[in-house]
C-alpha cells in the first residue's frame, strides 16, 4: 500500500531554505561586527580604572604600614617595603610597568605619592595617574 505524497506547496513550508539561513547568519553576522567595533575602545579605559584600583589598594597597604611602623616608607625602601607587611607581592601597572613611589610626595610632602606613568610611560604627562591628583 502506497501513502498519497502530501502537496508540493505543504512539503515546501516545513522547514527554512537555505537563502532564508544565509540571510539571517548575514544579519547576525552584522550584529556581531558593529558589537565589535563599538567595544574597540572599552580595553582602553580599562586600563587607567585598573592602575587607580592598583593605586588605592597600595595606599591602603601604606597606611596600614605607617599604623604598624609608625611612618611610610622612605623613597629608596620604595614599595618594596610591604612585601611580607600586608602585601605578598608587587603588581606591575597595566602597561607592565613598576609604579614610581615617593615618600614624602611632590605635591603633598604629608602624604605618600604613587604614579602610574600612562601608555608614554613618560612622567609628567597627561596620562600619567598620580595618587595625590584623587
Amino acid at each position: 500500500m502506497k501513502l498519497p505524497q502530501p502537496p508540493l506547496k505543504v512539503r515546501r513550508n516545513a522547514g527554512f531554505t537555505l537563502l532564508e539561513m544565509v540571510i539571517v547568519l548575514g544579519i547576525i553576522a552584522m550584529i556581531m561586527g558593529g558589537a565589535i567595533f563599538a567595544m574597540r575602545g572599552i580595553a582602553g579605559q580599562a586600563k587607567p580604572t585598573q592602575a587607580k584600583t592598583d593605586i588605592n589598594s597600595y595606599l591602603t597597604t601604606l597606611n596600614m604600614y605607617r599604623i604598624n611602623t609608625g611612618q611610610y616608607p622612605s623613597t629608596q625602601q620604595g614599595l618594596q617595603a610591604l612585601v611580607g607587611k600586608g602585601m605578598s607581592k608587587l603588581t606591575l601597572d597595566p602597561w607592565s610597568r613598576e609604579y614610581v613611589y615617593r615618600f614624602p610626595g611632590k605635591k603633598n610632602p604629608n602624604e605618600p605619592e604613587i604614579i602610574c606613568l600612562g601608555d608614554d610611560g613618560q612622567e609628567g604627562t597627561a596620562d600619567d595617574i598620580n595618587s595625590q591628583d584623587f
